[in-house]
């Protein structure tokens, strides 16, 4: 006899919750053993008191932090935000160009792929010298760490479009703009948007990469600034606070993906996503 939907629900939200919920009983238990020492390796229990602390200020054990997750949780996505859509902006209009042109791809695409292989980070002296110590070197190399992601997908979205579709458009009258507005652009879209997942996760990395070295404020300042301090329960409360935040910007745009591409709901493995 079928389960009622009801319980099948539950049940699937159970068991999404069981590894995370192993992972912070046997991390609690982990470090309450007395194997590390408990002020390098804090319990999940006194890590969420300085989270708490670190939101709402509830009693100040966190000091300078106290209340104020909401402003470094804003300044760094202000950051990441910034240098993500400015990546989003010019690697989807160069991956059109580059897929659809063979001369704008023998023009731009070796340098390109000259620059893609040398780590963001490595432009940090850079970028500071250029634009100082502010919110700029980190959009920089936010932009750095999340173009190539989006320029990659969108060149290859664009090249594995169905020639099929193309001459169909091309017989009833179709011109080179049209092609690409209604024919082109929606069948990269998915590999579009498979970059852009990408690169928001490389977004969030560059930006607490920048807040370490090049900027004062931010979840990755806090971070840095706390291990100085030898406050392992906050480091931990902001790597926690990072993850978390970037998987709601990748489910933002898995979202959005779901919205945009609803055509293939039905035709895919999506569909027997829950």
């Amino acid at each position: 006899m079928p389960m009622p939907p009801l319980l099948v629900n539950l049940y699937l939200r159970l068991e999404r919750g069981l590894v995370p919920l192993a992972l912070l009983v046997g991390w609690e238990i982990f470090s309450r053993s007395g194997i590390l020492p408990a002020a390098l390796l804090p319990a999940p229990s006194r890590v969420l008191v300085a989270w708490a602390d670190w939101v709402f200020g509830t009693d100040g054990n966190t000091q300078t932090y106290s209340a104020h997750w909401i402003f470094d949780v804003a300044a760094s996505a202000s950051r990441v935000f910034a240098g993500f859509a400015l990546s989003t902006v010019l690697g989807v209009a160069i991956g059109i160009a580059i897929g659809w042109s063979r001369t704008t791809e023998k023009l731009i695409e070796p340098v390109l792929q000259v620059l893609r292989p040398v780590p963001p980070v490595s432009w940090i002296p850079l970028a500071i010298i250029w634009f100082g110590i502010a919110n700029k070197p980190a959009i920089f190399l936010v932009f750095l760490g999340s173009f190539f992601p989006v320029l990659l997908s969108t060149i290859h979205g664009v090249k594995t479009c169905d020639r099929n579709l193309l001459r169909a458009g091309a017989m009833t009258g179709g011109t080179p703009h049209k092609l690409l507005r209604y024919i082109v652009f929606p069948a990269a879209l998915p590999s579009i948007f498979s970059g852009l997942r990408i690169a928001i996760g490389s977004a969030w990395m560059l930006t607490v990469t920048a807040e370490m070295v090049a900027v004062k404020s931010g979840v990755g300042y806090v971070l840095w600034d706390s291990y100085y301090f030898l406050r392992y329960d906050i480091v931990i409360a902001a790597m926690v606070s990072i993850g978390l935040l970037g998987f709601l910007s990748d489910f933002g745009i898995k979202l959005l993906a779901a919205h945009v591409l609803r055509w293939q709901r039905g035709s895919t493995l999506q569909a027997r996503e829950a």
